[in-house]
């Protein structure tokens, strides 16, 4: 045996250390490493981490490997990372019915576990007794995995195997809004057991994604079939939260060092190169010290000070950890393997050195690494009065394995036996190197010949779907229905991807399917999804949008390429629209809002374009890979007939069915106006609510007509309203019963959906109004409803055919069949081939329409008779309730029985969040057999052969779409309420908004707020909604729209949400009535109508003026439509551009100077409504809680003791104080409440008083600065004098007790207050300091006092 060389020398030197170290501890059955001598607990992190070492160091003999026992070592290294990761793959693999289950509930119960017996491999402690939802070990293991297979390594051995790991993939691609344990196991820092979102879950979660993506398990020997697919859009959200989110790694935690390992190896999963920076510095300015890295503020983890007794700590002692928290030498592994990869020789060595100081020498002298030094107990006084100066011990293992196994790769990468690129075979350490720019190409097509000449006339040559040929375009729905095929495998149970959402980088790619090309287009084009998409202009803006966002997160290989398809529902008027041929043309010139773009044929660019193949559609698992899957050719079959055919609308009337004299009206006018809840007429937003407020509250209240003709404070839906009294004929104003929460059981009735009912109803503490009909007689029933279809069918206005519908939804069901109804009274013979003509209509639709069928209802039978037509099934849709109008004792026979079943009346807010829920199903099955079938003769000559029949639902449909067409915003919002149709990317949206640490409330306030702090499912979100706002649909539709609208504004300008904590769109949406009630100069009723009826493209511009708080003017265009401008001048805002009647003479005049007037209101307005707090407000209210008891505002008291909880950063500590401003309804109040506080840090800061004594009542000097306010107010004889400062006399005292002052100011503080610059002598400012000064105790009454505050 001839001599080694030097290098092989030292090779088995660390060869024998990693032997007795590691390789020693692992378990022969099963591969994996138990954490101690004394704990068979398997870690999946910890054992990932072990096995690297053995990992680097089997690479580093592949190297010398020139005799056999090399090759032999090296072959053994291998063996002993594969056992290891098939040890942990098992393990996993025998919880493959969690992995499952996850994919729907993402519950931390049913999460894989994080931790395995080391000896058999099984679970070691159950489901809910320990914190096993850490995404951050699974995508590590799935990082891992990836890298070693590039390496040359084969892990995975079967096909099954492979569909087990594509499910682990979709375990982990939505970790950007999966609060987890993370790192450290423990969530929440009071280790609580509440899990948080945290940055180091998401960034390993991101790498995953990105090393797993198109990778072959089977190394060069696999083929299609053992590729790993990972959709794009899915990495990149988890990359966008991550930069939002760095350096805080989550809630509770405002720091974190774990976050080296995102930023460097193993992870790479930051492209930003200050980001990295940014995070690095922080970690190491805030938490190193001499023996390594604290893990993060406070953390209390084997300090002397924690109580090991009990698992979590009391949120009061976490202060006690500050400056003497654990030091971990870990964390200069960490860095030295990220300057490693940095090349930063100088910075390598110098971490090297800081570490062999604090290693632990074994008997044998090998260095060891310990877990973690604390101080010892006898020194922590001393430690607190000088952080980082005594001497630590070391706690916990040692050797520390994770830590070992780091440190020895690094030695191997500064020795040169390893170069950094063999421990990146996929390199992912280049992220964050510059990339070129990206060329965007755009194929546009027309959808037929007629539309191909029309774009021709201006000079825009396009090809036709027939000329692409054999290229395939589809909608973005068939790309993600495709990919719900992916992973599924019948023997292990798996079920595949369950998202429905496919983002823009995943449509920008073209897809080969054996020998077909397809191209897809994005998924904001697909009409059949939601409003918005009918909206030219704001369709426009986001595609400009999309295609700058491909411009920065394109990252595969070839160009991005944007396919769109232009329909004939895209033309205005038989033209096609301006603004798309100005878009169009701006393409053509090749940059487009500073982006590069190709304007081409598809043809041209399929050299250029990134293609995926869609291999996995195959039957494998029947043996005939090569085949597409039954279930996928049946789809593909029908859907490539009927994709992009002409869709027909459905007719509601027939052109020959006009009466020959006209029927009188019956009055539903209305009735959709009457479900609006935003008030803008009481000058106090967010003081609605039925329910009677306290004396307090009342000060802001403008009692509505409703409220003052009945005093309970529940409101019918139909109730006459006074203004409308006289005009609405008795059989509807007749006799409606206003009952409180009257639950009438029925034996047959599903005995759970009426307790869920109830229990929300006591959640909601909200009483929902039941109307009961009683019928004098049933006939007439009949003869109402059939006047009422009649009329649907004549009526041309689209606004009246809304009214009847919203009404015959309230009166009986989305679900009640209409077929036949209204057309005994035609004499013509052809009425009934109409009819039929008019059903076929409506079927087609229903087949094309894709989606949108209900919830099935639950079939709960309404026998009240026995007649042959009892027990005839109501469509009932869970939760709602049943009250009978008719009594249970009714008299027999099927007349009566079919009467009883259609004025079933069924509690409106519940059928429509009930088919809300169900908005999303591809069924119609309840239109099919749910329907009330009609036994009785005198209306069958209408019905139908074969069944079919016509829902109310369905007629619905057909004039959502048309108003679709017309551009009937408000009815097209309202329709789409009653239907249950949601935003697409609502809970995408949602999500988008708290992953960036902002929260969103929906609802009115006070009363009916309700917070959304965890992104929650798309059909909790919208029943959620929905409830908000009762019966309102039409705001119910605008808060989903201008949720989306924020999230867009998130992404693309996150400066206009600095300072703001929570989102109030229930204010925003009052605040943006008021403000167009301003601009107009018109009532609120008008300004809600004009909100309602704002094109999409308005609303999205509306809300930019209002966050931006930029002065705009609103100019009327077409159609009566509003068009929102900014001004730049404030003068155009002075006089609305829009013709509402203009104000003559006086009025005129009053308007110009209520406009100068109200600034600073309208200032504290916005700001108030959209929760905009000065700059480090949240740190400054923590010093000022320091120095005082608490701080009570609007009845929540602050308490001291919040200081020990949390640090001054902490978000959580921000989220305490906003909530309890939050209990304050009307905004404007709210910023002086916020002002005052402002003072009171100023008092605190200038250090002006030691102390601020017992608990401070922040009302009380907002009242105290009032009541100066108007003291002064009267020895000037200034405005308020007309109103707040009048001498006392009995009219005034009068006033004062209905609850409203004469000013309309809220809760009790006078208007002009309100309207009050902060500085000046009669500043805000000025008087609240004058106010603090009295009120507080601590401020000396008398004598001198030098001033520090300029």
């Amino acid at each position: 045996m001839r001599s080694r060389s030097n290098s092989g020398v030292r090779l088995d030197y660390y060869q024998r250390i990693v032997h007795r170290l590691i390789l020693a501890h692992q378990e022969p059955v099963t591969g994996l490493f138990p954490a101690s001598n004394v704990n068979s607990h398997a870690w999946i992190r910890d054992n990932v981490y072990c096995i690297l070492a053995v990992w680097g160091l089997s690479m580093a003999y592949k190297k010398i490997a020139d005799q056999d026992e090399d090759r032999a070592k090296c072959y053994e290294l291998e063996q002993s990372c594969v056992k290891l990761m098939r040890g942990l793959l098992m393990a996993m693999m025998n919880q493959k019915d969690k992995v499952e289950r996850f994919k729907m509930t993402q519950s931390p119960y049913d999460s894989l576990h994080a931790k395995y017996s080391s000896k058999t491999g099984l679970p070691v402690v159950g489901d809910n007794e320990w914190g096993h939802l850490q995404i951050d070990a699974v995508s590590l293991y799935l990082l891992i995995l990836a890298q070693m297979t590039a390496s040359g390594l084969q892990i995975v051995f079967s096909l099954d195997e492979v569909s087990f790991l594509q499910n682990l993939v979709f375990y982990i691609e939505s970790a950007y809004s999966i609060p987890d344990y993370g790192i450290w196991e423990r969530g929440d820092k009071t280790n609580h057991g509440e899990p948080e979102l945290n940055a180091s879950s998401i960034g390993m979660a991101k790498a995953a994604l990105e090393a797993m993506n198109e990778l072959d398990l089977f190394g060069a020997r696999g083929g299609p079939a053992s590729v790993i697919h990972v959709l794009a859009d899915e990495a990149h959200k988890c990359q966008a939260v991550l930069q939002s989110m760095l350096p805080r790694e989550s809630n509770s935690k405002e720091l974190d060092s774990g976050l080296l390992c995102v930023i460097g190896f193993p992870a790479f999963a930051v492209d930003d190169a200050q980001l990295i920076y940014n995070t690095r510095e922080a970690i190491l300015s805030r938490l190193q010290g001499k023996y390594g890295c604290k893990r993060f503020l406070r953390d209390g983890y084997r300090t002397p000070k924690e109580d090991p007794s009990r698992l979590y700590y009391e949120r009061w002692e976490l202060r006690m950890f500050e400056n003497i928290e654990c030091e971990w030498p870990l964390f200069y592994c960490y860095l030295i393997l990220f300057h490693a990869f940095q090349n930063d020789k100088h910075m390598v060595q110098e971490y090297a050195d800081k570490l062999e100081k604090i290693m632990v020498r074994s008997e044998d002298g090998t260095l060891l690494i310990p877990e973690s030094y604390a101080v010892p107990q006898e020194l922590v006084g001393f430690e607190y009065q000088k952080p980082g100066s005594q001497v630590r011990e070391v706690v916990g293992r040692c050797p520390f394995l994770w830590g070992q196994s780091l440190f020895i790769l690094g030695r191997l990468l500064q020795e040169g036996f390893l170069a950094v690129g063999e421990l990146d075979p996929l390199n992912r350490r280049l992220g964050a190197q510059k990339k070129p720019d990206v060329v965007v190409q755009v194929v546009i097509i027309a959808e037929d010949n007629e539309i191909r000449d029309k774009l021709a006339e201006h000079d825009l040559h396009v090809q036709t779907i027939a000329e692409v040929a054999p290229i395939e375009v589809q909608p973005a729905r068939v790309l993600s229905h495709l990919y719900t095929y992916l992973g599924r495998n019948r023997k292990l149970g798996l079920s595949g991807r369950k998202s429905r959402d496919v983002g823009i980088l995943s449509t920008s790619k073209l897809y080969s399917l054996k020998d077909r090309i397809f191209a897809f287009t994005p998924q904001f084009v697909d009409l059949s999804r939601f409003y918005i998409a009918s909206d030219n202009e704001l369709m426009i803006d986001i595609l400009k949008g999309e295609i700058n966002f491909l411009k920065s997160a394109w990252d595969l290989l070839g160009r991005p390429l944007v396919t769109l398809v232009l329909k004939r529902i895209h033309l205005d008027q038989d033209k096609i629209p301006l603004a798309m041929i100005q878009t169009m043309r701006k393409l053509k010139s090749g940059y487009i809002n500073g982006t590069r773009v190709m304007l081409g044929n598809l043809k041209d660019f399929l050299n250029t374009s990134a293609i995926t193949d869609l291999s996995f559609l195959g039957s494998t698992e029947d043996g005939y890979p090569d085949r597409l899957h039954p279930d996928v050719q049946t789809y593909l079959d029908e859907h490539l007939l009927r994709s992009f055919s002409n869709r027909s609308t459905m007719n509601l009337r027939g052109g020959q069915l006009r009466p020959r004299h006209l029927r009188r009206r019956m009055s539903c006018k209305g009735a959709i106006k009457k479900t609006r809840s935003i008030n803008v007429d009481s000058d106090n937003l967010g003081m609605e609510g039925p329910t009677p407020l306290t004396e307090r509250r009342l000060s802001s209240i403008v009692p509505p007509p409703w409220l003052q003709a009945n005093k309970q404070g529940h409101v019918s839906v139909f109730a006459t309203t006074p203004e409308e009294g006289p005009s609405s004929p008795p059989q509807l104003g007749g006799d409606l019963g206003l009952r409180e929460n009257i639950y009438p059981m029925d034996p047959q009735h599903s005995r759970s959906a009426i307790d869920r009912r109830s229990e929300f109803v006591r959640q909601q503490e909200m009483p929902k109004i039941l109307i009961q009909r009683h019928r004098p007689d049933t006939n007439f029933a009949d003869t109402e409803v059939e006047e009422l279809i009649a009329m649907l069918r004549e009526t041309e206005n689209l606004e009246e055919q809304g009214d009847i519908l919203q009404y015959l939804v309230d009166t009986q069901g989305l679900d009640f069949n209409t077929a036949g109804l209204g057309l005994k009274h035609k004499t013509d013979d052809n009425a009934a081939d109409l009819e039929q003509a008019f059903v076929d209509d409506v079927m087609l639709e229903l087949s094309t329409a894709g989606g949108g069928g209900g919830a099935a209802g639950t079939g709960a039978s309404d026998g009240a008779g026995d007649g042959d037509g009892a027990k005839r099934p109501v469509p009932v849709v869970v939760p709602s309730v049943i009250i009978d109008a008719t009594s249970p004792t009714a008299s027999s026979g099927a007349k009566k029985d079919e009467d009883n079943a259609k004025s079933a009346i069924v509690s409106v807010a519940a059928v429509t969040a009930a088919a809300a829920a169900g908005g999303s199903n591809n069924s119609s099955s309840n239109n099919n057999n749910n329907s009330l079938n009609n036994n009785d003769s005198s209306q069958s000559e209408g019905m139908l052969e074969e069944g079919r029949v016509v829902t109310v639902r369905d007629l619905l449909k057909g004039l959502y779409e048309k108003a679709c067409q017309q551009k009937l915003w408000g009815l097209v919002r309202h329709t789409a309420g009653m239907l249950g149709k949601r935003v697409e990317d609502l809970g995408k949206a949602v999500t988008d908004l708290l992953v960036r640490q902002k929260q969103v409330t929906v609802g009115m306030p006070p009363n009916n707020e309700h917070t959304i702090t965890a992104p929650l499912p798309e059909v909790e979100l919208r029943q959620l909604i929905h409830d908000a706002y009762g019966d309102d649909e039409s705001t119910a539709m605008l808060t989903q729209e201008l949720m989306v609208y924020l999230a867009m504004f998130i992404r693309t300008e996150p400066q206009l949400f600095h300072e703001m904590l929570r989102l109030r769109v229930g204010l925003i949406i009052q605040v943006m009535a008021k403000e167009l009630s301003r601009t107009l100069n018109c009532g609120g009723e008008a300004a809600s109508e004009h909100l309602l009826n704002l094109s999409p493209f308005e609303m999205k511009n509306l809300l930019y003026h209002i966050l931006s708080g930029k002065e705009f003017a609103v100019s009327s265009v077409a159609r009566g439509n509003l068009s929102i401008v900014s001004c730049k001048s404030s003068r155009v805002s002075k006089k609305s551009q829009i013709g509402l009647g203009d104000p003559e003479g006086e009025d005129a005049l009053i308007a110009t100077i209520d406009d100068r007037q109200g600034q600073w209101l309208r200032r504290r307005r916005l700001d108030g409504a959209l929760n905009r707090v000065p700059r480090d407000f949240y740190s400054r209210v923590w010093t000022v809680l320091e120095k005082c008891q608490g701080l009570a505002i609007e009845g929540r008291v602050l308490q001291q003791s919040l200081t020990q909880e949390m640090t001054p950063g902490e978000l959580k500590f921000a989220l305490e104080v906003e909530t309890a401003l939050n209990q304050i309804p009307q905004p404007e109040y709210r910023q002086l409440v916020v002002e005052a506080l402002m003072v009171l840090t100023l008092v605190t800061e200038h250090n002006m008083v030691p102390s601020l004594g017992g608990i401070i009542y922040v009302e009380h000097l907002v009242h105290k600065a009032n009541q100066l306010f108007l003291e002064d107010q009267r020895k000037v004889q200034g405005d308020a004098t007309l109103c707040c400062a009048k001498l006392k006399d009995g009219k005034e005292q009068q006033q004062a007790a209905s609850g409203m002052l004469l000013c309309g100011g809220a809760a009790y503080i006078c208007q002009h207050l309100y309207d009050s610059a902060p500085s000046g002598s009669y500043g805000t400012m000025t008087y609240l300091s004058r106010a603090v000064a009295l009120v507080l105790d601590c401020v000396p009454k008398h004598g001198e006092m030098e001033c520090a505050i300029s």
